[in-house]
Order: structure tokens, then C-alpha cells, then sequence
């Protein structure tokens, strides 16, 4: 999930997740531009998912990183 896709979300910046093992793969949360995730605006299933990526950092995932998202 990134911003454009969740109307609710601050405009402009997403907490992405790369994976560690899949080139390609990751998980990318709506937030604001020091990175925090309005966790009441995501879905239950982006919330899990987002809880998920923060507890395996390190075996799954790299630490996050914010970047400007490119609104259309």
C-alpha cells in the first residue's frame, strides 16, 4: 500500500520496507516526512502488515526508509 493508494493519507511520503531476501519486494506505509504512520487511517490489514515489517527488521526486512512518494 503507498499514499495514492489510501485517500486518507498525508500527502507526499511513504515508510517503505525492502525485503532482505526478495530484490523488489516490499511493504510501503502512508506517513508524514519524519516518518510517522498514521496507524488509525490504514486498514486492519495494512496495520497488521505494517506491525508485522516493524517486528521482523533485521530478518526480513531491512530497517524502513522514508521517501517522497510521487502524487498524481
Amino acid at each position: 500500500m503507498n499514499a495514492t493508494q489510501n485517500p486518507a493519507a498525508p500527502c507526499g511520503y511513504e515508510m517503505r520496507f525492502r525485503s532482505l531476501f526478495h530484490e523488489g519486494r516490499a511493504l510501503s506505509f502512508p506517513c508524514d516526512a519524519r516518518g510517522e504512520v498514521p496507524l488509525d487511517a490504514l486498514s486492519e490489514r495494512a496495520r497488521n502488515n505494517y506491525l508485522y515489517a516493524r517486528t521482523v527488521i533485521g530478518r526480513e526486512y531491512f530497517r524502513p526508509e522514508v521517501c517522497r512518494c510521487e502524487v498524481h
